[in-house]
């Protein structure tokens, strides 16, 4: 089995091209931090080069930027190529399935009008936190004082 999930922040924009049959690829790299200091007590970074492909590319280039947070899963891919120079080169991406965008629409680029915060339309859990529309409980007065001064429980009464 061959599946990953990483959570980083974009280390620069994307970078959309096509192919000779037009389909969109956006290649970018995330910068995931290690769960463990090192000998001089800094946290750690992994960067870890992701492609996405066809309408999430686009997607994924529209609406997000350097420093993005984003959440991936997918898998690894290993290739090799030609350089110019005639030496062989050996790639090792992530090929992404899923990109969900886990910063709030306040935080991502301003050119994300739109109300999509992931590439597979699902809603952000975040989205709420920007609403100022949020209801909110007014703390100040008693939320209880309409119902008496004291409530009677008998022991018989309580489940455990």
């Amino acid at each position: 089995m061959n599946k990953v999930f990483l959570i980083g922040r974009l280390t620069k924009d994307p970078e959309l091209r096509y192919t000779s049959n037009n389909t969109a690829a956006a290649s970018f790299s995330i910068a995931v931090n290690r769960n463990f200091t090192n000998q001089n007590g800094e946290r750690e970074a992994d960067f870890i080069n992701i492609v996405v492909w066809r309408k999430q590319a686009e997607n994924v280039k529209q609406y997000l930027t350097k420093g993005s947070q984003v959440a991936i899963d997918g898998r690894i891919q290993t290739r090799t190529y030609d350089a110019q120079d005639g030496s062989k080169r050996y790639v090792t991406e992530v090929v992404a399935d899923n990109v969900q965008f886990l910063d709030t629409r306040s935080s991502s680029t301003p050119n994300a009008s739109s109300s999509m915060s992931s590439v597979n339309n699902n809603p952000s859990p975040y989205d709420f936190a920007t609403s100022s529309e949020t209801p909110t409980t007014d703390v100040s007065s008693d939320p209880f004082a309409d119902f008496g001064s004291s409530i009677e429980i008998s022991d018989d009464e309580l489940p455990f």
